[in-house]
């Protein structure tokens, strides 16, 4: 079978700078449909998907007969495939015209359908969909499937339909044109404005105007409120605020701050509080990680146990700090009042959601306070609102119903309404997302932050309460116009079907499919536990309109394939068999239903990165995530790789292609403080061949020693994460162990997939150790003495000897600007002790070390631009990089945590570093240079 596009070369450093740059693109995105965790860029979907299908030029000698037209046919597929990932191109009828012809003209006019059986928040499908072929998206989970429907089965079903609303009918006109679901879109703005008035007609009274000192009203944007516990000080009895920080506004100019008062007149003590101006803010009570905090009326320290007893009791209460009005142009920050206070506590809701918050206390902070049940998520006045919105959903779809009958739409009536409320029911259920009291008061940006910045649910000590009729985030209509700005945008271009399935029972009618999946990622994210946040409510809204997704109390999970011991009485050995037993079924499956002409393409990701937060959840609740096979513990990420691997292996695939794929922002915050994974590794498989031979431990090293390498440089020419690497170097190491039937060791037995694994390891060390081999003499000392002492001082005596033996000295080291040298004792300076202005052009002889750093110094005081410019006058640029990869590993190996930021920040920055620098004119050497 001819060898695809996918198997042999990709434009990666373009595809990886777009789906970089999508991560910072919001407004119409896919991903503000709905939210889903862990989403795959929708830039590398595409690419990985239209390389799977078009034929590379090799495998067509016949019409390329020379390596240099197979290279211009190459380079031909690569712009397109740049052009097509572009977000600007995303809806670009002539550039998906051409990448739809191009496919149809390497799959004979009948391309196969595509099916994504772990579908997720549907980035896969949606991609399909976009390039022309027909998308299945099959997944367990009733939330995923649920955005799937809205994202590739309803708008085509509806393209071209106009709105059936009576306000657009009343004035409708026959050249009207509803391109896509652009006519879906305007009804589901119709009837959510419906579903706002009235809300505000039944509910409005709880969310009264603030009094401003002008005397004149104000709309309150956010209620703010700190959780309180009774001190155990049993002189004082306080309810002690538990506040993570007092500062209402950090804008520069627009500087604002609580000021708790204590109130020493009543028994026991009051704290009210005051609104001040400036940037002294008091100090915050909370003192330390977790749920440690002093009272700020008697200055006791009270431990973390105490506040979980508390709150485990019942005893956990909330007091308002402050209100945030609209004032003119900027925000009014206001005390709190006692008709602000009574108003919220006048909400009686009828109704509210049941279900239990799960065990897993990997990623559910709140049931260790007390907060055990979804309604405790919730003050009474939110529960109130989203119970209120989630019943005019079905209101609003009866009222979609009458319209559509008297459009005309006939027996297509009913499923239009239903289409318009299973978006107003996505739009109920991001409300949620926002009016909950886990949601953070935001002061770099004066707004309210939304619940799931991070893949978990954490606890939260002073929350925000965002106003529901406000017009900012909180308002139900700026959630849903998140929502339709999708909608509008939506390819809604060829058939789409999404299903709620088991992956190892998969079946779609009629063509076999390529399948391109992102599997989950052993026990990395409990999608099932944290859907249930949104499950609730879906169900309250939707539930008759699906009843076959909301037809349970929670989300099903007994067949979930996660690795949560939890959910085998804490044994990890069992979560583990159950997840390896079901991958390797779902594998197996894949193997008998995809189409035997395309490559099953696979995303892969272990540190998986978390969504910035401003100031994070409590330190101990962060740590647990963080543990939990985003890379906390080797051991675990060793695990989650060879669960997979051995899944794919011994289901009867190899691995013919490994593609370290860019998914997260290189500048993002998080990236600043932790080593997070920021690629997904794409494995493109094959079925493994009936005659395919055994190998021994020998042979299996032999091709690891001949192939490993050259694979390498090009994931660093690629300018992979260091932090990436290793993960990256599985791809094409196992695809030297996966052409075999089986690796035999020495005595017979089959080599495991944890054994290669370690081996593949091995032979990266050997590798990034030979590079050494290419450095200066300078260089190479300074990496012997940073394996070492890192920057830390050493004696002078043994910086000598190393000297010798790597034929410097130590007074050259001094000269050359990479070493301190006093009374006896030296070091290696720091980037930032490294002179400003240096010309590397007025130095004859430049280490690498020093280059490596200076860009470092220069990256981080002045960013990419001035990087780029000091990289044009560097002779050595590119060993620069290799250097950063080396320094990485080394600061990996001995846990240097803070250190490896510095070399893994130059790399990812190094592809837009090097951009820019392409065009910066080269400096004109010095005489002394030339001398």
């Amino acid at each position: 079978m001819p060898k695809k596009l996918i198997e042999v070369a990709l434009p990666l450093e373009a595809i990886n700078r777009e789906s970089a740059r999508e991560k910072s693109i919001r407004h119409g995105h896919p991903s503000t449909l709905h939210l889903w965790w862990a989403r795959r860029p929708l830039a590398a979907a595409r690419a990985v998907l239209f390389a799977s299908l078009v034929d590379d030029p090799s495998a067509h000698p016949e019409r390329f007969r020379t390596p240099q037209a197979q290279e211009a046919e190459r380079k031909r597929l690569f712009e397109l495939i740049e052009r097509l990932v572009k977000w600007e191109n995303s809806t670009n009828p002539q550039v998906l015209s051409e990448a739809r012809q191009e496919i149809l003209n390497a799959t004979g006019g009948n391309p196969p359908p595509v099916l994504d059986p772990f579908a997720g928040g549907g980035t896969i499908p949606l991609e399909a969909q976009r390039l022309g072929l027909e998308a299945h998206a099959s997944d367990l989970n009733p939330v995923a499937v649920l955005i799937n429907k809205a994202l590739i089965e309803i708008p085509p079903r509806f393209a071209g339909q106009p709105p059936i609303n009576p306000a657009y009918r009343q004035k409708a006109r026959p050249s009207d044109r509803w391109p896509g679901a652009k006519g879906l879109a305007e009804d589901v703005r119709y009837y959510g404005q419906w579903m706002r008035d009235e809300a505000e007609r039944r509910i409005g009274h709880l969310y009264p105007r603030a009094q401003l000192p002008s005397g004149s009203q104000a709309t309150v944007i956010a209620w703010l409120w700190a959780r309180t516990v009774r001190c155990p000080n049993p002189a004082c009895g306080c309810q002690m605020p538990l506040v993570r920080s007092w500062v209402l506004s950090s804008k520069p100019g627009k500087e604002h701050h609580v000021e708790p008062q204590i109130d020493r007149s009543t028994q026991p003590p009051r704290v009210r509080y005051a609104i001040k101006r400036g940037k002294n803010a008091p100090e915050p009570p909370k003192t330390a990680r977790g749920a440690n905090f002093k009272c700020i009326a008697c200055n006791q320290p009270v431990p973390g146990s105490y506040i979980k007893a508390e709150g485990v009791a019942g005893r956990m209460g909330a007091q308002m700090m402050a209100i945030v009005a609209e004032g003119n142009r900027e925000r009014v920050y206001l005390p709190p009042t006692k008709e602000q206070e009574e108003k919220a506590q006048e909400a009686n809701p009828k109704w509210y959601p049941e279900g239990q918050i799960s065990d897993d206390r990997r990623s559910m902070f709140t049931p260790l306070y007390g907060l055990t049940h979804f309604h405790h998520l919730f003050t009474p006045r939110q529960l109130e609102a989203l119970t209120t919105f989630s019943d005019l959903v079905a209101e609003a779809r009866e009222k979609a119903l009458q319209d559509a009958q008297a459009a005309g739409l006939g027996e297509q009536a009913k499923a239009y309404a239903d289409a318009v409320a299973v978006y107003l029911g996505l739009g109920v259920s991001r409300l949620a997302d926002i009016q909950n009291s886990l949601c953070m008061w935001e002061s770099s940006k004066t707004q309210v932050r939304h619940l799931f910045t991070k893949q978990a649910i954490p606890m939260l000590w002073d929350y925000s309460e965002a106003g529901l009729f406000s017009k900012s985030a909180g308002d139900f209509i700026v959630s849903l116009g998140s929502l339709l700005r999708v909608l509008e945008a939506m390819p809604s271009s060829s058939l789409g079907k999404a299903y709620q399935q088991d992956a190892t029972k998969i079946n779609i009618e009629g063509k076999l499919p390529l399948i391109s999946t992102d599997p989950p990622y052993y026990d990395n994210i409990g999608y099932a536990d944290l859907s249930d946040f949104f499950y609730v409510w879906l169900r309250r809204s939707l539930g008759g309109v699906l009843p076959e997704l909301f037809g349970t109390l929670l989300v099903p999970k007994a067949a979930e394939l996660v690795a949560t011991p939890y959910r085998f009485e804490g044994s990890k050995p069992k979560a583990q068999a159950f997840f390896e037993e079901g991958l390797g079924k779902a594998f197996e499956r894949m193997r008998e239903a995809a189409h035997p002409d395309y490559p099953l393409t696979v995303y892969y990701a272990f540190k998986q990165a978390e969504s910035e937060e401003a100031d994070g959840p409590d330190d101990e609740q962060a740590e647990a995530a963080e543990g939990r096979g985003n890379g906390g513990a080797e051991g675990t990420a060793s695990t989650g790789w060879e669960t997979m691997l051995t899944g794919l292996i011994r289901a009867g695939f190899q691995i013919t292609g490994t593609w370290p794929m860019r998914s997260e922002l290189s500048n993002r915050m998080v990236a600043k403080g932790a080593n997070a994974l920021a690629s997904s590794i794409v494995l493109v498989c094959r079925p493994r061949p009936a005659d395919a031979p055994v190998a021994t431990r020998r042979e299996f090293l032999q091709g690891l020693r001949a192939e490993l390498p050259g694979a390498l440089r090009e994931l660093q020419q690629g300018s992979i994460a260091p932090v990436d690497l290793a993960q990256a170097a599985i791809g094409p190491g196992m695809a030297v162990y996966s052409r075999y039937a089986q690796v035999l060791e020495s005595d017979g037995t089959p080599m495991r997939v944890r054994t290669a694994l370690a081996l593949i390891n091995q032979m990266l060390d050997e590798v990034l150790s030979e590079q050494e081999g290419d450095f200066d003499p300078d260089t190479r000392w300074a990496l012997a003495w940073f394996e070492q002492m890192g920057f830390e001082e050493g004696p002078f005596g043994m910086a000598e000897t190393l000297s010798k033996a790597k034929n410097t000295s130590v007074q050259g080291l001094v000269e050359a600007g990479i070493l301190w040298s006093r009374a006896g004792r030296v070091r290696l300076l720091r980037p930032e002790e490294l002179p400003e202005g240096w010309n590397p052009a007025a130095d004859p002889d430049i280490p690498v070390w020093e280059a490596t750093h200076q860009l470092i110094r220069t990256l981080n005081t002045g960013g990419e631009k001035a990087a780029a410019a000091l990289l044009a006058a560097l002779p050595n640029g590119d060993a620069a990089r290799e250097l950063a990869y080396r320094l990485y590993a080394i600061c990996e190996r001995k846990k240097w945590a803070q250190e490896g930021l510095l070399y893994n920040a130059l790399v990812t920055s190094w592809l837009e570093v090097s951009r820019l620098a392409q065009d910066v004119p080269k400096p004109e050497p010095t005489q002394e240079a030339l001398l």
